[in-house]
């Protein structure tokens, strides 16, 4: 038997890519149940030796409100562009959480799976991926939280929130908020293995990123001297476009829209790049 005749055999041949272009989307695609394990995996095992279990999906972005509330809104009597204090912090709070978890949790994504990735084969982009569809679970969960408060201010409080038709967005900007933690996060856990350093610098820096963000305030109230800096923040765009579109107090600019997709494009090219070139020997250096 000669070689081609061996070669056909197999049903699945493992061959190394050359282009730093390559995707592998039909091996995604066929290694898409261990994909929905994985996510299943990070879902459950979290909170699985908790007492309070999945509540805390809840309580974390509950207690953190209050105390927002108490520092910024009462405290440091930070406006909140006419919105309930709650209801403001509420929405910035679950949105941006988001964001954070996708990033840092990708960040680490080489290091924390060194052992499996030298072990056994499936498309590396799986786990990363993985990362980003349980913190939409997770996400999920908490956007009931917050239609419940919604559900409070309308009932008890004779709250009419100026919805309006840009909420239909709101799909659009949770994707991008997921593309561009993917794409940083790809870019971050590639350079930390050969730098460990940065995944310290990305805890306090998704932090410190917050505050460049209007998280805890309104667009509205920065100066024109300043806004220019917050505009540069691709998450900017996205977060004014969610608040108006929730909320109706806000900013909805295509402009901003425009240049957080062209960003995130970028980014992902990058990030793509980056974690296929690093893939081919990073357990040599993890």
């Amino acid at each position: 038997m000669n070689h081609d005749e061996a070669v056909k055999e197999w049903d699945l041949i493992i061959e190394p890519h050359t282009s730093v272009f390559h995707l592998s989307y039909r091996d995604l695609w066929r290694y898409r149940d261990l994909l929905f394990l994985l996510v299943k995996r990070d879902f459950i095992s979290f909170y699985k030796q908790t007492i309070l279990g999945p509540l805390w999906f809840f309580l974390q972005p509950l207690f953190t409100t209050i105390i927002y509330v108490i520092v910024f809104s009462r405290l440091a009597n930070i406006s909140t562009d006419g919105l309930p204090p709650p209801l403001f912090y509420l929405v910035g709070i679950v949105t941006w959480n988001y964001f954070a978890e996708c990033l840092t949790k990708t960040s680490t994504i080489f290091r924390d799976n060194a052992s499996m990735f030298g072990k056994v084969y499936f498309p590396r982009l799986i786990m990363p991926l993985s990362v980003v569809l349980s913190n939409l679970i997770k996400f999920g969960v908490q956007l009931i939280l917050l239609l419940l408060m919604f559900l409070f201010y309308i009932a008890f409080k004779d709250f009419r929130p100026a919805t309006n038709i840009y909420i239909l967005f709101f799909p659009v900007a949770v994707l991008m908020m997921a593309a561009l933690g993917l794409a940083l996060g790809l870019i971050i856990s590639a350079l930390t293995t050969k730098y460990r350093d940065l995944s310290f610098l990305v805890t306090f820096g998704v932090q410190l990123i917050m505050y460049a963000t209007p998280v805890i305030y309104p667009l509205s109230i920065v100066s024109d001297k300043y806004r220019w800096l917050l505009n540069i923040n691709p998450m900017t765009g996205i977060f004014e476009a969610i608040r108006y579109g929730l909320l109706g107090r806000g900013l909805f600019d295509w402009t901003l829209i425009g240049y957080s997709a062209t960003i995130i494009i970028v980014l992902m090219i990058t990030g793509i790049i980056v974690f296929n070139k690093v893939e081919k020997n990073f357990v040599d250096t993890v």
